[in-house]
């Protein structure tokens, strides 16, 4: 009897983590699919990287700039430029530019343009805590890798209850680092130059220009 009672707890479990894995998918849709329809997005954010282990702390702002698969992302000083072929990381510090294929094929990486629908490929999800930030209702999603040799360790997501976009993401690595996202602002369908994704070579003449393909 007792072995039977584990079992049917086991399986009210089971049924249980399903409906959770189902509401995660459908809410992470629901998501997706509301921002496909958008022409653009311009995001400015916080960028915090973290790990107590090692005693380091590093706090930044960022914006980036979406359109398809193409985006610009300003962080940290340097500005990575993605045309939906190359990707170009320039360097005023360093007055250099590097020029190479999109590493959006690295799954230890999650690019801008992925950050809407990296979920739909390697990752288990389950729904998490609803917490109240400044009166939103931001539901949070946490994701896993499939993959037990990803650096990652888990992801989390936090989901604006009433606009369905996201507000913070949240990525654990396996060595002790964390890293969140917090979105400052969420704008979209904003008028963007036709050049915005286009790398002028021109403009950097004194820069050293390294192509790695």
């Amino acid at each position: 009897m007792k072995q039977i009672i584990v079992i049917v707890a086991f399986l009210v479990g089971a049924i249980g983590f399903s409906q959770e894995s189902k509401k995660a998918e459908a809410l992470l849709n629901e998501v997706y699919n509301k921002v496909s329809t958008y022409k653009n997005i311009s995001i400015d954010f916080k960028y915090v990287l973290e790990n107590t282990s090692e005693n380091i702390k590093q706090e930044t702002r960022g914006d980036v700039t979406m359109q398809d698969e193409k985006y610009v992302l300003n962080i940290l000083g340097v500005t990575r430029l993605f045309d939906g072929k190359k990707l170009y990381t320039i360097s005023p510090e360093d007055e250099e530019v590097t020029i190479s294929s999109d590493s959006s094929d690295d799954e230890n990486t999650i690019t801008p343009s992925q950050m809407m629908s990296f979920y739909k490929d390697g990752y288990t999800y389950n729904m998490d805590i609803m917490q109240d930030v400044k009166g939103r209702k931001i539901q949070f999603v946490k994701l896993n890798p499939i993959d037990t040799n990803s650096e990652i360790k888990e992801v989390y997501l936090g989901i604006d209850a009433k606009t369905k976009h996201i507000y913070r993401l949240i990525e654990i690595g396996k060595n002790g680092t964390k890293t969140t996202l917090t979105v400052n602002s969420f704008k979209t369908n904003e008028p963007i130059s036709k050049t915005l994704f286009t790398f002028d070579e021109s403009k950097y003449k004194d820069y050293y220009i390294n192509k790695l393909d």
